[in-house]
């Protein structure tokens, strides 16, 4: 299995309408085929010295294999995001993991 978690950092001073946008944006790729798996949140209220809350939403998609992960970077619904809502964010940081033996 291939894990890919995105963090997104938002620009505070969105619109509405920005906001919806690329929430439908992230939600989008969770539907692209090659997608086994898909979560789409936002920070969880635990608070503990050691959680990273700073961030807007979280990712998470799986693949069963790396092929899955590479259809998924070059289809058209992922592309489409990255353009529409690019601007939207200050800061991305991306896991990728793959199940340990």
């Amino acid at each position: 299995m291939f894990v890919h978690t995105v963090y997104f950092w938002l620009k505070p001073d969105l619109t509405t309408d920005q906001l919806k946008t690329c929430v439908a944006g992230m939600k989008s790729l969770i539907g692209i085929k090659t997608v086994r798996f898909g979560h789409l949140g936002k920070p969880a209220a635990t608070d503990r010295p050691i959680i990273e809350r700073g961030y807007s939403y979280a990712l998470v998609v799986a693949f069963d294999d790396v092929a899955g992960h590479d259809y998924y970077q070059e289809v058209d619904i992922h592309d489409r995001f990255r353009k529409e809502c690019g601007s939207f964010w200050h800061k991305v940081i991306i896991y990728d993991s793959v199940t340990a033996s």
